[in-house]
Order: C-alpha cells, then structure tokens, then sequence
C-alpha cells in the first residue's frame, strides 16, 4: 500500500516538474509580443530633402525697401508641398521663417531699389529646422523712360514759350531752359521702390540639403 502512495507521490511531482518546465516557454513566447510592438513605434527614417529644391511660399508680413532693414524677421507659409521621391515631406501651408540680409532704398540721382531675402528655419510639428537657402534677391524698375519723358516734356514746353515770346532764338533758349527744369525735375524725384505686401509669392533655392 505504501508502495502505491509512493509510485503516486513521484507521479504528480514529474507531473509539476513538466508544468514549471512549459511556463518559461509561454513566457518567451509573451515577452516577444512587446518587442513587437514596440518596434511598430519606431520613428520613420528621415528624408533627406536636397540642395537645389525649390520652395515656393507666401508671405505672412509684408516686406518693402521703405520699412524694412538688414535683420528683420519675416514669416510665410509653404505655397505649394515638397515632394521628394513621390512622397510629400512638406505640407502646404508649413510655416517657414526668413529674414532680410539687405536693402537698398532707391537714390534721387542714381541706384535702384533691392532688397535680398532668405529662409532661415521651417517649423514642422512644434520644431523649429534650421535651413540655408540662396538669397532670393528683388531691383526696382529702371525709371530711365519716366526720367527722359520728364526732361523731353520740359523741354518742349520751354520750346513752346520762347517762341511765343521771341522767335526761333527765343525757341532754342527756350528748350535749353526747360530741359533744365526738366533734370531738375529728375534730381528731386527717387525712383521706384519695392513693396512685397502679404500673401505675395516668392521663390527660395535650398543651398544645402537638409534632413526631414
């Protein structure tokens, strides 16, 4: 009789040995489940957007060669997304920061207005990435045409009046006198400035690559 309880007690203690064996291996089994999932949480690689790549935006401010000096800061928003290999890596509507690197107001005698620009950072999900783009560079129209219309103009009046008042000398002193006033005319007056006011769409050139 003993000999039975003995023969049942080594059978259920096998019996418990065999169960704590499996256990490890349901465990190993469990514990590959986080690992899993874990990496489904892995960030996605970056994307390297290169230099070269047009990015079209709108300004937010307005910027004019009247207002603005070297060093002001502008903001604007991405006019069109960035797509590189297919795959759109900038949204449109992506804020963007820049800022003036120089302006040159236009001059009475000579010197046409300009005004360089360039993007310095874009900020993406909070974050702001710095970026370095080609400086996006504005002149002002020539006023040649407007300037010699002003000087032909006081010229011809000059003309008018001194042939009125004496004859073809009078004319000819005349012109010389309103071609005078004409210049003069020229010397007070500045040429045209440039005034980009906000949603105005400008065209900046990454200069280096940068990672997204």
């Amino acid at each position: 009789m003993k000999r039975v309880f003995y023969m049942l007690f080594i059978g259920a203690f096998a019996a418990s040995l065999a169960a704590c064996s499996s256990n490890p291996s349901e465990t190993s089994a469990d514990s590959s489940k986080p690992s899993g999932f874990f990496d489904r949480l892995k960030p996605e690689p970056k994307i390297s957007v290169p230099a070269g790549t047009r990015l079209r935006v709108a300004l937010v401010e307005g910027v004019s060669t009247t207002k603005n000096s070297p060093g002001d800061r502008f903001t604007a928003t991405l006019a069109e997304p960035v797509i590189v290999d297919g795959k759109m890596v900038l949204e449109k509507g992506t804020k963007v920061r820049g800022s003036v690197v120089d302006v040159k107001e236009s001059g009475r005698v000579k010197g046409r207005a300009s005004i360089q620009l360039t993007l310095n950072e874009i900020v993406r999900d909070g974050k702001s990435l710095p970026i370095s783009t080609k400086p996006f560079i504005a002149v002002a129209e020539s006023t040649k045409k407007r300037d010699a219309a002003i000087i032909g103009g006081g010229a011809g009046l000059g003309a008018a009046i001194g042939a009125i008042a004496g004859g073809g000398k009078g004319a000819a002193v005349g012109a010389a006198i309103g071609g005078g006033a004409g210049t003069g005319t020229v010397l007070a007056t500045k040429g045209k400035e440039i005034h980009y006011t906000p949603e105005t769409r400008l065209s900046f050139t990454l200069s280096n690559s940068v990672e997204i």
